[in-house]
């Protein structure tokens, strides 16, 4: 017996193909229309749907260069169900390296969207229409913004049972419990009754090796639990789990210097970097206010009195 017909963007997708289909964002106004590519790969057995997805930040490459892995080393090709990747979502920002889409909105604040509102959200819109209903699960790839480097880690809701599950077998360095962001895609697909996982790694603007081979691994790994590929699930590691944080700020102006190395435990009063001013007038320590794992670090050379510096987990 076949499995009933798979649409999506208004065309059946075949079994046991590779279908390219292009999500139709808008036409500049030079006329050129710009199209995200949407690859499709549907088993001849039935099974969930999963869809991988990156760039929804143009300058977030790590993602990108996780889904290129994936589809580069055929693992998105099923046994069971079907495996839908966006390699590159904003496809605005990322061919100039900006966060942003053209209209200089946040892509990521603008979900589910509207049929007549700015450009971002009438891409929100499509999507939300046209993709999100037909999948059952999400791995949203994203990366620090900006200079803030974070260790590879998943972001989920706490109570949400089955996103958390797949966290664990993701085995990510870090599982950082946060809540949704309104109007965030992570929100809307909850809302829609999807599981989502959020994996955060690197830094903009960047290929890292290590933060894309832990992208690789762990969806591997979900997508064998998920039984839409073979192979055993690799533990590397127990992951850390990071109920509450607190930003460390900049309590000067200056020159940073950081004097330790991200994903580390360290100890209230331990010194975690130097702010110094380029005269040779001071140079100041920031001390770890309590104990913790730092998971993200601000990369910049120069910061500015309350800037956020180090990301580390506490209990209260």
């Amino acid at each position: 017996m076949s499995s009933k017909p798979f649409i999506l963007l208004g065309k059946e997708i075949p079994e046991g193909k590779r279908t390219v289909l292009d999500l139709e964002v808008a036409k500049l106004h030079t006329r050129t229309t710009v199209k995200v590519p949407v690859i499709i790969e549907r088993s001849k057995k039935p099974g969930p749907v999963v869809l991988l997805l990156a760039g929804i930040h143009g300058d977030e490459t790590n993602g990108v260069g996780i889904i290129r892995e994936i589809i580069s080393q055929k693992i998105n090709i099923p046994v069971n169900g079907t495996i839908i990747c966006i390699p590159v979502f904003n496809i605005f920002g990322y061919l100039i390296h900006t966060r942003e889409f053209p209209d200089g909105r946040d892509l990521n604040r603008m979900f589910p969207g509207s049929a007549n509102g700015s450009l971002a959200s009438q891409f929100a819109y499509q999507f939300t229409k046209e993709i999100a209903p037909h999948v059952d699960y999400v791995i949203d790839f994203h990366t620090g913004g900006g200079k803030r480097d974070n260790i590879a880690q998943i972001r989920c809701n706490k109570d949400d049972e089955k996103a958390l599950e797949l966290a664990k077998v993701f085995n990510p360095p870090m599982i950082v419990f946060s809540e949704n962001i309104t109007k965030s895609l992570r929100e809307t697909l909850h809302k829609m009754g999807k599981t989502i996982l959020l994996f955060e790694g690197g830094k903009s603007n960047e290929l890292n090796p290590t933060i894309i081979n832990e992208g690789l691994n762990g969806t591997k790994n979900v997508l064998i639990r998920l039984g839409l590929i073979e192979g055993k699930i690799t533990v590397k590691e127990t992951p850390i789990f990071v109920n509450k944080a607190k930003w460390i700020r900049a309590s000067h102006s200056g020159m940073f210097i950081i004097m330790v190395t991200n994903g580390i435990f360290v100890k209230k009063k331990e010194v975690l970097g130097i702010i110094q001013d380029p005269f040779g007038d001071f140079k100041k320590k920031v001390y770890a206010p309590f104990d913790g794992h730092i998971f993200c670090i601000n990369k910049t050379p120069i910061v500015n009195k309350g800037e956020a510096l180090f990301h580390i987990s506490f209990e209260e």
